[in-house]
């Protein structure tokens, strides 16, 4: 499932652009979660870091291997999803919704360039073997 309204990294994060309120929320797709299995670890920025676009910003492991996670944008971190570390199964049950992972306070309106557009993820997840 690659859902239309957002854009993704080639590391499997998905970023949502919230225009009005200059915020990014970021997550990982279901074919990252897929590839992980059960995951048993996951850390997230403190609220009020500073993030850079294409940075580790925080973990996540599986029970196959740790993966960082990065920053699709530049920016402040201004929420954090904090009950996740605690609830894997909405990680896996709803990666596009409840299962964000963190806000990011941006500058403006290029907070995605350089992301894929959803056609471009999907040919990237073809040519990976993926969905």
């Amino acid at each position: 499932m690659v859902p239309e309204d957002l854009r993704y990294s080639k590391t499997h994060e998905w970023a949502r652009f919230d225009a009005g309120a200059n915020i990014v929320t970021m997550g990982i797709t279901d074919f990252a979660i897929e590839q992980l299995g059960d995951i048993v670890f996951l850390e997230l920025p403190r609220v009020g870091a500073q993030v850079t676009r294409e940075t580790p910003l925080g973990v996540i492991e599986s029970v196959k291997a740790a993966v960082d996670l990065f920053a699709p944008a530049m920016g402040e971190v201004a929420e954090v999803n904090t009950p996740l570390a605690d609830n894997f199964e909405t990680l896996s049950g709803d990666p596009y919704g409840q299962g964000w992972m963190v806000k990011i306070r941006v500058a403006g309106a290029g907070a995605l360039s350089g992301l894929l557009t959803p056609d471009e993820y999907r040919k990237h997840l073809e040519a990976e073997g993926g969905h």
